[in-house]
């Protein structure tokens, strides 16, 4: 059975965001050789699911190609009708849809990357399986929270925590049923 992962970075005072879709905060962790264990975490994955906003901010800073390598398929959910590309495909319809569709399908594991909205919409439907945070060591102060009010309290078991020398510390969660 696939499972939903969300494998995300987050501000200490939890914001995946600065205002503007601002992710670039996220990169004052990042070390030469250290990948805080995504490539293990990635193997097992064959789909990604991301909103159209963290879609576009990766796309006009990053690159197209950063979601063009390998042999995964990104979903993007948007509002919008867009034109498919080879390995992205949009959805025009809620997450929790989308995760429905791809979990009655064969495959592998699904990766949530964001944005809180498509994260708010996986958790109310109870279809988040494991989550992997990484708090980074900065206080952004304002902007995109990661955990949205309004959702139903869920319990989970820690699987794990792992500290790095830059200061990130990373939780891994699962799900209790």
């Amino acid at each position: 059975m696939r499972k939903v992962f969300i494998y995300i970075g987050v501000s200490l005072d939890g914001y995946i965001a600065k205002p503007g879709d601002d992710l670039s905060f996220l990169n004052i962790s990042e070390k030469e050789g250290e990948d805080y264990g995504y490539a293990e975490f990635s193997a097992d994955i064959d789909t990604y699911i991301i909103g159209r906003r963290t879609y576009d901010w990766v796309v006009n800073n990053v690159g197209i190609q950063h979601y063009e390598k390998g042999s995964r398929t990104l979903y993007v959910v948007s509002r919008y009708d867009m034109q498919d590309r080879e390995k992205i495909k949009f959805f025009k319809g809620t997450p929790s849809e989308l995760v429905r569709q791809l979990k009655s399908q064969p495959g592998k594991n699904i990766y949530c990357d964001g944005g809180a909205e498509v994260i708010d919409d996986l958790l109310k439907n109870d279809l988040i399986d494991e989550m992997v945070i990484s708090y980074l060591p900065i206080l952004v102060g304002d902007g995109i929270r990661l955990f949205k009010d309004g959702r139903p309290e869920q319990l989970l078991e820690l699987a794990g925590v792992k500290s790095y020398d830059t200061g990130l510390v990373q939780l891994h969660y699962k799900r209790v049923r």
